[in-house]
């Protein structure tokens, strides 16, 4: 193999690497600005410049990219969180972070630059060119410092545009991945590049919620009480098994309520004064009590 091209190595285990083949790599935007794309593509090596430097003197700012590429890391993931907000709305903040950590980690983004053949265009130190190049880290590098030459010279509108064609696909594959990780099953892809929704999700079991989990007002009970002690009436609750609608952590409660030996209503609950509750609305509205 050619020494020079030896920075085009296999991709390892935490490299996202989605197919392509129906929509097309995305194409690369130029950047116009000679000055910008130089210094994009100048790495520190380049001038030899001394390392622990505070700042710069205002007369003689530093040429390398060190600043696109730290402008470029942050619009990166920017541009990825929105887009991760977009396709998953429900997803949770921790695997979310897993999400992105994956999507803009160093070993995409570099297996990315490569793609592009970015590494080819570094201007770096003869000495250490080869050395460089074949650094996951400085391929990475490169990449965020051409977004963030891009987002310098055309802003953000035309950056997102790019990079969320581009990242969809590595976000559904890394989606899957930590789904994965979780223990929970892996979902199918509707549209490898889809508008909104990305993945077709089971409905989760609390998505429909069963009588017994709604929420009630305590104070019917109270209500019922208080107009039966006024009719001085006789008031008996009568259990029944509710063991076949709710589980040993969850049980469901089923009660009537008997006024002078007759059923005035009925109502289930996940605790005994829930179901209670409901027995007693059911009772104020046939006493023509509405509350």
């Amino acid at each position: 193999m050619n020494s020079s091209r030896t920075y085009y190595a296999t991709p390892g285990p935490y490299t996202l690497r989605p197919d392509f083949s129906s929509s097309g790599f995305p194409p690369l935007p130029d950047i116009l600005n000679e000055n910008i794309r130089t210094q994009v593509f100048t790495h520190r090596s380049y001038f030899a410049r001394p390392n622990h430097v505070f700042e710069d003197h205002p007369d003689d700012p530093s040429p390398d990219n060190e600043q696109f590429e730290h402008l470029g890391d942050t619009v990166l993931g920017l541009v990825v969180t929105g887009l991760l907000l977009e396709m998953y709305p429900t997803l949770r903040v921790g695997p979310s972070t897993k999400i992105r950590a994956l999507v803009v980690g160093n070993a995409t983004l570099a297996d990315i630059s490569r793609r592009y053949r970015l590494p080819e265009r570094l201007r770096l130190h003869p000495a250490q060119a080869i050395t460089l190049k074949a650094s996951i880290n400085i391929q990475a590098d490169v990449f965020e410092s051409y977004v963030g030459g891009l987002f310098t010279e055309q802003g953000l509108e035309v950056v997102n545009v790019w990079l969320k064609q581009l990242f969809k696909p590595y976000a559904i594959e890394a989606y899957q991945r930590i789904r994965s990780q979780h223990g929970l099953p892996l979902v199918p892809v509707l549209d490898p590049m889809p508008e909104k929704s990305t993945v077709m999700l089971p409905p989760p079991p609390w998505s429909k919620p069963r009588p017994s989990q709604c929420p009630t007002t305590i104070g019917h009970l109270a209500l019922f009480n208080q107009q039966l002690q006024r009719e001085n009436k006789e008031v008996e609750w009568v259990y029944a098994d509710g063991q076949g609608e709710g589980t040993k952590t969850t049980p469901i409660w089923i009660v009537r309520v008997m006024v002078n030996g007759e059923q005035l209503g009925h109502g289930q609950g996940n605790t005994k004064k829930a179901a209670r509750n409901e027995a007693a609305k059911v009772g104020l509205e046939k006493m023509g009590i509405y509350v």
